[in-house]
């Protein structure tokens, strides 16, 4: 590893750094890993993470790894599982996408984002062997590819006892697929990236249970058929054996709660986790959270043959701690503003179903800006039912759909007099809130969604850390 490597165009390094300024450093970098390929371009090939790993002496090797993919609640489960984990005293490593705010986000230890300096180090540390697959590969490391290579440096030479690894984009092919995960999760899988992915769930599927590997345990939630089918598939190709929602494991009960919701849960082995007190809203993270509970079942061989359980008041405090912000998140009250990330149709209607169980709104204002490769329509027309009248905008990156398109797309679906544009996301925020404030009666809410970026930008307009 002491070959000098070779400089390219993706290298950005200061003059002088300035040890005292690392976010402007951390700047520096990000304008760098902007260069590269966008994380929401695949090229089918895992050449260039293996070529790193090899160099790097492989370090998604040095220790296990549970494997999360699915089309929505990759993140919560993430979070959910990692709060388990740690719960039961093993030091974690988390590796999720997209971020909220900042980048250093999608690399955690022990449940918190590493800090700047150390996304800085572990750059400039694995920066010149990059360069060196660059030199070699016919196409240089993607922008994902790089943030996932630095993160299984960071988990190996921290070390972490197990890692958390949620996938970018389906499976087979995605840049996390350099890691063997004893336990594969799939969440809920539907129509999303059809253009790289396929254009029915059961395609959509075969891509993303790539990530069952070699006699691993595949935990795998309620799914469409044809998509259920796609997955067992793969699990007798490759001698995994399969827990299914609703029949190895599964939600038994579960009941609004302030603040979030009571579930009782089905693990494994047949014993009944009870009275769990879950702080996320809707059916979905209830879900999200038996999936969860029975990935670290797997993983530490609870169930099955072998029966058993976890210690239930440990579950319970893990979760009770869990969060997930931008997820149904309230930022504010009065009137009341909720952050969502949901971008595709079926997390739309996951999100619309949580939002009429747990809120009582006289009104409902939506801020909605969505990114240019998405289902803009049938976003659009899955959040129209609840939503009084709609502020159309736009976020700050490449990817933003154009407002005045979402705008058009928004009228046919609304008419005219529900939609307002205001190109500005802090506009937007403003007129929204201002619109919401109009109810005589209170008992008003704007909700800010479309995408995971326009939830990140509007947290930080917020003033939400």
């Amino acid at each position: 590893m002491s070959d000098k490597a070779p400089q390219n165009p993706y290298t950005i390094r200061p003059g002088n750094p300035d040890p005292a300024d690392p976010a402007g450093e951390l700047r520096e970098i990000e304008t760098a890993l902007s260069t590269r390929w966008p994380e929401n371009k695949l090229e089918p090939s895992l050449d260039r993470m293996a070529a790193l790993m090899d160099i790097l002496g492989q370090p998604q090797r040095a220790y296990p790894a549970i494997h999360i993919t699915g089309t929505n609640g990759k993140t919560s489960t993430a979070r959910m599982i990692e709060q388990l984990l740690l719960a039961f005293e093993l030091r974690t490593g988390r590796y999720t996408s997209p971020h909220v705010e900042s980048v250093t986000e999608r690399i955690s230890l022990d449940g918190a984002p590493i800090s700047v300096q150390k996304f800085i180090e572990t750059y400039r540390d694995i920066e010149p062997y990059v360069q060196m697959v660059d030199a070699q590969q016919p196409i240089a490391m993607s922008f994902f590819e790089v943030l996932t290579g630095m993160a299984y440096a960071v988990f190996a030479d921290t070390p972490v006892d197990v890692a958390v690894i949620e996938v970018g984009m389906g499976g087979s092919w995605d840049a996390t697929n350099v890691i063997d995960g004893s336990v594969a999760v799939i969440t809920p899988v539907g129509l999303d990236h059809t253009d790289r992915l396929g254009d029915t769930t059961g395609k959509i599927a075969t891509e993303k249970a790539g990530i069952i590997k070699q006699g691993a345990l595949a935990v795998v939630s309620q799914q469409p058929l044809d998509a259920a089918e796609s997955i067992l598939r793969r699990a007798v190709e490759v001698d995994a054996t399969v827990a299914r929602e609703g029949m190895e494991f599964g939600v038994i009960r579960r009941e609004v709660a302030v603040g979030g919701q009571l579930v009782t849960i089905r693990g494994l082995g047949g014993a009944e986790y009870e009275d769990i007190f879950l702080p996320l809203h809707g059916a979905h993270q209830a879900h999200n959270a038996a999936l969860a509970l029975t990935a670290v079942e797997a993983f530490f061989g609870v169930g099955g043959a072998r029966g058993g359980s976890l210690d239930a008041e440990k579950i319970r405090a893990a979760f009770s701690g869990v969060s997930s912000p931008g997820r149904l998140e309230v930022v504010r009250r009065s009137p009341t503003v909720i952050l969502d990330a949901a971008h595709n149709p079926h997390g739309a209607e996951a999100s619309v179903a949580a939002i009429n169980e747990s809120f009582a709104f006289s009104k409902l204002v939506g801020v909605i800006a969505t990114s240019g490769d998405k289902d803009a329509s049938g976003f659009l027309e899955a959040f129209e039912p609840i939503l009084a009248e709609v502020v159309i905008t736009e976020n700050s990156t490449h990817r933003a759909t154009p407002v005045d398109q979402l705008a058009a797309i928004a009228v046919e679906i609304f008419g005219e007099d529900r939609v307002r544009i205001e190109p500005r996301l802090d506009d937007a925020i403003d007129a929204a809130v201002t619109m919401a404030e109009e109810e005589d009666l209170g008992g008003a809410g704007v909700v800010i969604t479309g995408s995971v970026i326009t939830v990140g930008e509007a947290r930080i307009l917020l003033g939400k850390k």
